[in-house]
């Protein structure tokens, strides 16, 4: 392409302040954290043919991600070789899939989108992102101040589609009231999904003999969880919550089968279904091989690849290595999950590079995927890996 991917527009507001409190209206509390600018007062634009070739990337291996996760349902073995802990094995089993295209419907993919615009797949978090309110809040804002075509638009009334079929009495997460960031993407899930749900505390939830009680003993039946189904591998009453979920006292969304697409396991799998020529179409072959980054449970690479857990947050767990397979950067911040699950191997994809206000940054483009939808972008500005310091920008379309 002849022109950029990415153009940076604007410089930072001298009324930072005024803007922050705006923001904290809209439903976007924390766009300073601790005293230090999380969210960065500029937009990116992105090229209109990137974006909407990403649009087509994300609806394609999204497909391609629901029909692996129809391939491994039921498959011990493959549960085993992708990491899913065994409590869940249970829940996978017993209960029935979501409709196709529909197993999660709140989840997010994670580009890796060149300077020149070549696109490809980091990973997909299907089971509880985070940057639903940078995104659905803060950057339509954004993007109307620099008149930009905003991509993001419709990510509320998809919310609101998803939880008239989930109906849940609640919605959670660790830390409920106190943690700005998931409290209030909570808060703002709930306020677009248009119910009466109620915000609380995960760790005021209890199982009384395999119902799930609040922490005034009222019972929920159905629950909105903003907490990684692994950690119920080795949270104090895991046990206990996968025994109402498998025995359908408790209904949980994202489904329990969200954990498949969670799993960085599961792209190594789609890639070794690809190589054997195994599962995929055509179509889905192609984007395949274009969009998806080779994956392996081993380092097969001659080239610079990446390592991380299969159930990895926020970049915690991911080493980078160089072209002689050296170890070249390995992450600090995030709280490393390889002493807990397994590793893979991906093939390193450079992000583009930005120069904002504040300096120059590596971009990760997020795509969200709500109720079936391609349709909301995030942007994160750090370092190589994209963890706990980077910063939020915004992202409209040019």
């Amino acid at each position: 392409m002849s022109r950029p991917a990415f153009e940076v527009l604007g410089t930072p507001r001298p009324d930072r302040a005024a803007r922050v409190k705006e923001l904290e209206a809209m439903g976007f509390g924390w766009a300073d954290l601790d005293g230090d600018p999380y969210w960065i007062d500029q937009l990116v634009v992105m090229d209109g043919a990137v974006y909407e070739e990403l649009e087509r990337a994300s609806a394609a291996l999204w497909g391609v991600f629901d029909k692996a996760a129809r391939f491994v349902a039921g498959k011990h073995d493959l549960y085993g070789m992708i990491g899913i802990p065994r409590v869940l094995w249970e829940s996978l089993d017993r209960l029935p899939l979501e409709p196709e295209g529909l197993i999660s419907r709140y989840a997010r993919f994670d580009w890796a989108v060149s300077e020149t615009g070549e696109i490809r797949l980091l990973e997909l978090n299907a089971d509880t992102p985070t940057g639903y309110a940078e995104a659905a809040a803060a950057t339509p804002w954004m993007c109307e101040q620099y008149g930009a075509r905003c991509a993001n638009l419709e990510m509320p009334s998809l919310v609101r589609a998803a939880w008239a079929e989930w109906r849940p009495d609640a919605a959670a997460c660790v830390a409920y009231g106190e943690h700005l960031e998931d409290t209030g993407t909570v808060d703002l899930l709930i306020r677009h999904g248009g119910l009466d749900t109620k915000g609380v505390d995960c760790l005021d939830l209890w199982v009384d003999e395999g119902t799930l009680r609040g922490k005034d003993g009222e019972e929920i039946r159905r629950l909105f969880a903003l907490y990684p189904k692994e950690w119920m591998a080795v949270d104090e009453g895991g046990d206990a919550l996968a025994y109402a979920i498998e025995t359908e006292r408790l209904r949980l969304f994202n489904s329990p089968h969200a954990i498949l697409l969670q799993s960085k396991g599961m792209q190594a799998l789609i890639w070794g279904l690809y190589e054997l020529q195994l599962a995929f179409g055509p179509e889905e072959r192609e984007a395949i091989g274009r969009y998806m980054l080779p994956t392996y449970n081993k380092p097969l690479f001659d080239g610079s690849f990446v390592s991380k857990s299969m159930f990895g947050r926020e970049g915690g767990s991911v080493s980078l290595f160089d072209a002689e397979g050296r170890l070249e950067i390995q992450d600090k911040d995030g709280y490393d999950t390889s002493r807990l699950f397994p590793l893979v191997y991906q093939q390193r994809a450079e992000l583009a590079k930005i120069r904002l206000a504040a300096g120059e940054f590596h971009l990760l483009t997020g795509m969200f995927v709500i109720n079936g939808v391609p349709c909301g972008l995030l942007g994160r500005a750090g370092g190589p890996i994209t963890g706990n310091a980077s910063h939020f920008v915004a992202i409209g379309v040019r």
